[in-house]
């Protein structure tokens, strides 16, 4: 099994391997190797984990086929890793990894870059990451590698999410899956690769995912394609990929707790849908020179489109002056787009239909030079690149009034609010530079150092005004280093300290204002400035290896300057707006074991982080529906742990070979309590923690055919993951008073799948 080792690296990127191989002499240690392909962007290289001064997490695809969906199979099987099913969507989750997060809502700090095959996926306009974009069939390797790494670019404040997908020299045959079961989940895929000798190959794959949802009314489905064609030569390679994706994903959100109580299938308002478009073509190309100097390079175009449909409860009430009217905040009249007062009545008082729409196309291009050399008779490895990446986005959005049927459906009235609307232009451009070298000073310690500058703009044109037209730049040189020490054949230790920044984005930029706040996605104001955040994060483990064991443990510290926070405010529980709040530090410990037992029948883990996320400063912001608001405001202090992350996080995974063909096993996840958004005060009670248990089994009815069944959550724990505060009964009636609104985790579940390898 890989060995989990752990610790963040500031530095990972920096002394991970000899970017060029080393000579002959110089053999790799006794630990087991783990392939990294995110050394740099573009780097590909399998290295002994006694290289790399990181926690580095890495996993294959048969490993990650035991999850119907990739976030589902980091939260199961990964380390430090945590969901929140704020949406209630398998494919719409949060991914936090040690306190920071990748996520497809707008709204959250992103703090994790995810890349595919060097092409950055976080989206221009919010840094937000689309798990069911990824094509999940297609993926070879996983990896996680921690800390804050100027290697690779913005957003790597907490890490980076390094994905490889197959070909076909790598993975030939035809292959094909179906998968049905519980919620109406039914998941088909296929996957065809091959080669002509040792110089051609192509790889073909498609998913097709599809459910009712376990919630009333979550249908969702997404479909996935993924194709490359590679080349490899004596000196030169070169490699083709094509992804396209189409997604219709229902995430109802948060419910009020008192309505959860008597129905953990309820949702509040409905529709909330998001449409998601993708289309990426890369091509990339290396050359070697000798054993001692190459070079790659990739260009890539990426085009995304997203439409949202939001049906919410409405903050537009008949005015108390002229009740024949409709107003905002009791007096203020709402316009129509004719520019008329928008007549009361039923069907236009209480709900709204909120729509945007985002088109964004993305292209960009790397360079990066590889040199081996000795310096002072051991052996020296430098990678520089060079990078830029441009993206023009054009964003829209209304807001109709409308009702709410029976079943708190919110239908159109036919009015929309001319205020409401949106039509924003913005253009970024990220330049970058950057440099990553390993020393191996003595035959037992390496030492890495890496650096990289980044340069962004942020252009912003308001195409109904002026109010949102601004330009913005940002700038910064980060650097890492690195060490590892090996204390004996079979016990290393490692130490790290890195520097990562993360700009505003075009979001963030046009919703800063604490005097209107926006509602996420669907509208904006004008643009006070933002800094940039800046994390340093330090880390330092020790690890080893005896027989079969794998063990390791480390220590972390991240701290963000300048973070910036969605603060919730105004009437809806998706209002609110970006602020910098300060220093945040995310710090803790890891455990991490592994190894075999029974004859090596029997795959076992355990992973244990202890994290403790919290402010640093103490500010005050607006937390309207807080019930220990004082004034729809709340104090936070240094201290008051960050909303959504848990500080205790357990997970023990085992996986026995009863016989030949039949093999079980079993995963445990044990997370500890979370404070709700809005409550970053930590004055109200947290969400408990809970515990899941998942059980698998997989029988090989011949070389060829074999049958899966799975089930989760089979105690059938009652759970939240999320947490937010809102008003709850202008819609259900007096007696939902409660302000809680929770995501509810999914009840007990099964499927079976059949699979199929020719």
């Amino acid at each position: 099994m890989i060995l989990r080792a752990a610790a963040r690296s500031a530095a990972f990127a920096l002394l991970v391997s000899p970017v060029i191989s080393a000579p002959a002499q110089e053999k790799p240690r006794a630990l087991e190797e783990v392939t990294i392909t995110g050394i740099t962007p573009l780097q590909d290289a399998t290295l002994p984990i006694d290289e790399v001064p990181a926690n580095v997490q890495a996993a294959s695809a048969h490993r990650i086929a035991r999850g119907t969906d990739l976030a589902q199979f980091m939260n199961r099987q990964l380390g430090s890793v945590a969901v929140n099913e704020a949406q209630g969507n398998p494919l719409q989750a949060d991914v936090h990894f040690r306190g920071f997060v990748a996520s497809p809502l707008l709204g959250l700090p992103q703090g994790l870059v995810v890349y595919q095959d060097g092409v950055r996926l976080n989206e221009p306009f919010g840094d937000t990451v689309h798990w069911a974009l990824i094509p999940h069939s297609a993926i070879a390797t996983i990896e996680v590698i921690p800390g804050a790494s100027p290697v690779f670019g913005l957003n790597a404040q907490g890490g980076a999410i390094s994905i490889r997908t197959k070909d076909g020299f790598t993975a030939p045959g035809l292959r094909a899956g179906l998968t049905a079961g519980s919620f109406g989940r039914r998941i088909a895929e296929f996957e065809s690769g091959g080669a002509m000798g040792n110089r051609f190959a192509w790889f073909l794959t498609g998913r097709r995912f599809e459910e009712d949802g376990w919630r009333d009314d979550s249908p969702s489905e997404a479909n996935q394609f993924f194709g490359s064609l590679d080349w490899r030569g004596a000196a030169d390679s070169a490699r083709m990929e094509v992804a396209l994706a189409r997604t219709d994903l229902i995430g109802n959100g948060a419910t009020p707790a008192q309505l959860l109580a008597g129905d953990r299938s309820a949702v509040f308002t409905r529709p909330d849908q998001t449409k998601n478009r993708l289309g990426l073509i890369t091509l990339r190309a290396s050359h070697r020179w000798s054993d001692t100097l190459a070079a790659r390079g990739l260009v890539y175009r990426r085009a995304s489109d997203v439409d949202t449909l939001n049906g919410d409860d409405s903050d537009y009430e008949p005015c108390e002056d002229d009740p024949g009217f409709m107003c905002e905040n009791e007096s203020e009249r709402a316009l129509d787009t004719r520019g008329l007062p928008i007549p009361s009545g039923t069907a236009v008082e209480g709900a709204t239909l909120n729509r945007s729409t985002l088109t964004q196309d993305g292209r960009g291009a790397t360079v990066q030079l590889e040199a081996a050399r000795m310096l002072a008779g051991r052996m020296n490895a430098l990678a520089v690149g060079a990078s830029i990446d441009t993206s023009g986005m054009n964003f829209g959005s209304a807001t109709e009034l409308g009702h709410l049927d029976d079943t708190r459906r919110a239908l159109p009235g036919g009015f929309f609010v001319e205020d409401s609307r949106v039509a924003l232009r913005s253009d970024t451009r990220n330049v970058s530079a950057y440099l990553h070298d390993r020393w191996a000073v003595h035959e037992r310690i390496g030492l890495t150092l890496s650096g990289r500058y980044n340069r962004t703009d942020v252009g912003l044109r308001d195409r109904r005004g002026t109010a949102l037209t601004g330009d913005h730049r940002f700038q910064r040189f980060n650097a890492s280093a690195g060490i590892t020490a090996r204390l004996s054949q079979a016990v290393q230790a490692y130490a790290a300290y890195g520097e990562s920044s993360r700009a505003p984005t075009p979001v963030e930029l046009t919703c800063a204002d604490e005097d209107a706040p926006c509602r996420l996605p669907n509208a904006f104001v004008s643009d006070p400035p933002l800094e940039q955040v800046v994390t340093r994060s330090l880390e330092a483990g020790i690890r080893g290896r005896q027989g079969s064991l794998h063990w390791h443990l480390g220590a972390f510290s991240a701290r963000n300057a300048h973070d910036i926070l969605f603060v919730s405010a105004g009437a809806l529980t998706s209002e609110g707006y970006f602020s910098n709040v300060g220093a945040t530090r995310r710090q803790g410990l890891e455990l991490n074991l592994a190894g075999r037992a029974l004859a090596e029948r029997l795959d076992w883990s355990l992973d244990y982080t202890y994290l403790d996320a919290t402010f640093r400063e103490r500010f005050r912001i607006a937390s309207d529906h807080n019930p220990a608001a004082i004034d729809g405001e709340i104090e936070v202090r240094p201290g008051n742990r960050l909303p959504g992350v848990p500080q205790h996080l357990l997970k023990l995974d085992a996986n026995l070979a009863l016989t030949p063909r039949l093999s079980v096993g079993a995963n445990v996840l044990c997370s500890s309590k979370r404070w709700l958004r809005g409550d970053e005060a930590n004055l109200t009670a947290p969400i408990p923690g809970y515990t899941v248990v998942d059980v698998r089994a997989e029988y090989a009815l011949s070389g060829r055919l074999r049958l899966v069944v799975s089930a989760e959550n089979i105690l059938d724990a009652h759970y939240e993951t999320f947490g937010v505060f809102g008003r709850a009964d202008r819609v259900l009636g007096a007696g939902h008073d409660n302000p809680r609104f929770l995501s509810p985790g999914a009840p007990a579940s099964a499927w079976f799948g059949v699979r199929l390898a020719l």
